[in-house]
């Protein structure tokens, strides 16, 4: 009897084992599928991992990536390029009113995401660019006059971008483009502005008529001395034989085209004569 008790007693114990170990391994699974031991970086960000909210030292790249629960945190940061655009009021170095829309392409470095994240934050846009836009724009714009502003604005635009870059870079955020989109002066400035032009404009049509008239005339003083220069020589190449030349050139054609019918003449001995008279009067 005793034996089969015991007998009976292990037989249980291994019934109910088999289930005690799948029922710890279903609570095992249930603490980390919400605990989530890991973590996923997506294309174009870095994660910044935080030791009870202490910021570590390195960033994880994309994909996907293991985690302490409960200890580690990981903070996504974009790090692909974004745009912004500011506009800006200054003041030109003649004391023209100018406001200033630009726009800037930027990304935070990469490598850095976690120093960005600990001395900034994620609202970086708010506190470092847009500021620093603000400021550079007015410094960079009171170096030139309002009219520099639109004749030189690729070097006005190239000063821009590399005092930012200059500036931003301290933050850990790299420069990719700047443009300026338009600058708005006052009403008075703009009015001045066209009358300038206006008479620019207006001078060098005066100019090209001036070269024009000039050309003309020399067109003409060209035409009428070649003219007297064909003259003098056709004068030279004359002589008293070319003359006699030309009076038998113009008998011959006299006779050829003669029909041998006398003309009908009054009074008596008249016969038709021909050669009187100079050819080159005819």
């Amino acid at each position: 009897m005793a034996n089969y008790d015991i007998e009976r007693a292990m037989q249980m114990a291994m019934q109910k084992g088999p289930m005690r170990v799948l029922l710890i391994l279903g609570i095992i699974a249930l603490l980390l599928l919400f605990s989530k031991p890991w973590v996923q970086v997506g294309a174009g960000e870095r994660g910044v991992v935080l030791n009870f909210g202490a910021v570590q030292d390195y960033v994880l790249g994309e994909g996907l990536h293991f985690r302490i629960p409960v200890v580690q945190t990981v903070v996504p940061m974009d790090v692909r390029v974004q745009k912004s655009v500011t506009s800006a009021a200054a003041a030109s170095s003649d004391l023209q009113d100018v406001s200033s829309d630009v726009a800037l392409n930027y990304h935070i470095i990469p490598d850095k995401a976690n120093v960005v994240y600990q001395t900034i934050g994620i609202e970086f846009k708010n506190r470092i660019i847009d500021p620093a836009v603000q400021e550079v724009v007015k410094a960079v714009t009171a170096r030139y006059t309002a009219e520099e502003l639109i004749t030189k604005r690729p070097a006005v635009s190239e000063a821009m971008r590399t005092t930012l870059a200059e500036r931003l870079m301290a933050y850990n955020i790299a420069v990719d483009a700047f443009s300026i989109v338009g600058f708005s002066f006052s009403k008075i400035f703009m009015e001045a502005i066209e009358a300038k032009q206006t008479a620019e404009q207006l001078a060098l049509k005066a100019r090209r008529d001036l070269e024009r008239i000039k050309i003309e005339a020399e067109q003409k003083i060209t035409a009428a001395t070649a003219e007297a220069e064909s003259l003098r020589i056709q004068r030279e190449v004359i002589s008293p034989d070319l003359i006699d030349l030309r009076r038998i050139e113009a008998n011959l054609r006299a006779i050829e085209k003669w029909n041998g019918v006398l003309p009908q003449v009054t009074g008596a001995g008249a016969v038709p004569f021909i050669g009187l008279g100079d050819p080159t009067r005819r």
